[in-house]
This record gives C-alpha cells, structure tokens and sequence, in this order.
C-alpha cells in the first residue's frame, strides 16, 4: 500500500470511528506501530485530526466529503515562499488565488495557520480560485469560506478559464490576490498560456493588493502571455537564491520584495 493510500484509510477510518489506535491500525495495515505514528504525526501537522497518546482523535474537519488526501513534496524554497506570503493575510480577508504549485503551498499553509483557525463558527477568510486542486484541499476546512470561478478546466493545470470564470469574478471585491507566474521580467508577470493569463488578469484587476509568488528561476523569464505590468503588482515573494541585480529592477518600479 502506498503512503497517500494508508493516509487515507486513517482519515477514512477516523470518520467513522472518531477515534482511531496506532496498535490496531499497524495490525490492520501490515505495517510497523512507527510508521502509523509517523502518519498520525504527518496528519496532525496539517490539522487533519489531533494526536493522543496512542492514536488520534478527529479534528473539525468534514469527513463526510469526498476526500482523497494526497501528499506532494515541494521544494523547500517554494515551502519558505509559502510561509512568508501567508504572512500578508489577516482574519477576514477576502483572498484570490490562481493555480501552480507555490500557490498549492500557499494556500496549504494559510489552511493550517493556528491564527486563522474557526471562531464562532465563522469563517477566518473566503478564498476565491480557478484552481480546482486548491478548492478540493481546502473545502474541508471548515474556517475556509470557498468560492469557486467556475468555468472549463485544463487538465494540465487545474485551473479553470474562459468566459465562465470571468461572470463570478467581474462581481467580487478581493483584499489581496496571490499570483504564480511563469516569468516575471522588466515587463511584468506572464504565464506560458494565454487562457490561464486572462483570467490572472481579472484576479489582478478586482484585488486591493497583488502579490506575486515566484521562485528565482522565474524571475527574469517570460512567457507567451502577458498577466500584469510591474505597475500592477505590489509585493514579490521569492526564495533567498534570487539574483540581487533582478530584485533590483523591481525595487525601482516600486514593489517590495520579501526574500524567504
């Protein structure tokens, strides 16, 4: 049994005990008491249910959807980028997001930010995205208000464009939009395809604040088509390899950059 597959199974069986023992599971699963408690461990960290001595116990997520945990492993520059941009949200946020695997990070980490947790039933933040992997993750969290842009999805990507997206988006108001890009130059933010880059556009447009998430090796690329000018965007986050005389040419157009 592969790990993702043992993962869900524990959650599987967590929804419909309520509680789950490390021993039965080793017994159950054929594999080692260790590595149960390494995946209980794993879950716990992402706030899927909180650890016991022994087991687990289920945390206030909804197990009665559909889900399909998987894990993915993620570089660590883009796993620092992620923390360092989640920074930037605050309760109540509106927040918009594309697709692409920083943002997956992104969005992962705001998920499993303590101070964003539920209060009072309420949700700590909306989160509106084209991108379905990020919707599927987080529609569980029940502190996650989710809105979806509809639209025809690229299985290549996830994310959803065309017309449809554009009805839902043109009516919102977002406090702050994080953008992954494929190149970002002296001329601004692209991405390899154009349909993805016109609805980053809109996302661009409707946010008070825009911020793009991008690792050094995209910075001083470009792609087919055109997201925003430097004009348009506010903050850039990337990782601490990033070449100081390309950060230099944003500083000059007005972004702050955040190294992580």
């Amino acid at each position: 049994m592969k790990r993702y597959e043992r993962l869900n199974t524990l959650l599987e069986s967590l929804a419909e005990k309520g509680a789950i023992d490390v021993d039965e599971l080793a017994e159950q699963l054929h594999v080692s008491a260790a590595t149960i408690r390494r995946d209980l461990d794993h879950l716990g960290k992402q706030q899927l249910l909180t650890r016991t001595r022994g087991g687990a116990v289920a945390n206030a997520v909804s197990y009665d959807l559909p889900l399909r945990y998987k894990t993915a492993r993620f570089a660590s520059e883009k796993q620092r980028i992620a923390q360092a941009a989640a920074t930037l949200v605050r309760r109540g946020m509106v927040i918009g997001m594309n697709g692409g695997t920083t943002i997956s990070e992104v969005a992962r980490t705001l998920a499993t930010r303590p101070e964003l947790s539920a209060e009072h039933g309420e949700p700590a933040f909306t989160l509106v995205t084209n991108a379905l992997n990020i919707a599927n993750e987080l529609i569980v969290r029940p502190h996650v208000k989710m809105v979806l842009t509809g639209g025809v999805a690229r299985p290549q990507s996830y994310e959803m464009i065309g017309p449809l997206s554009h009805r839902i988006l043109s009516d919102l108001s977002l406090d702050i939009a994080f953008i992954g890009v494929d190149g970002i130059d002296e001329t601004g933010a692209t991405a390899h395809h154009e349909g993805e880059a016109n609805i980053n556009q809109l996302i661009v447009s409707r946010a008070a604040k825009v911020v793009v998430v991008a690792d050094s090796s995209k910075l001083g690329q470009r792609a087919f088509a055109r997201i925003c000018e430097l004009s348009e965007i506010d903050t850039i986050v990337t990782d601490a390899q990033a070449d100081e005389s390309q950060l230099t040419v944003f500083k000059e157009a007005g972004i702050d950059v955040i190294r992580a």
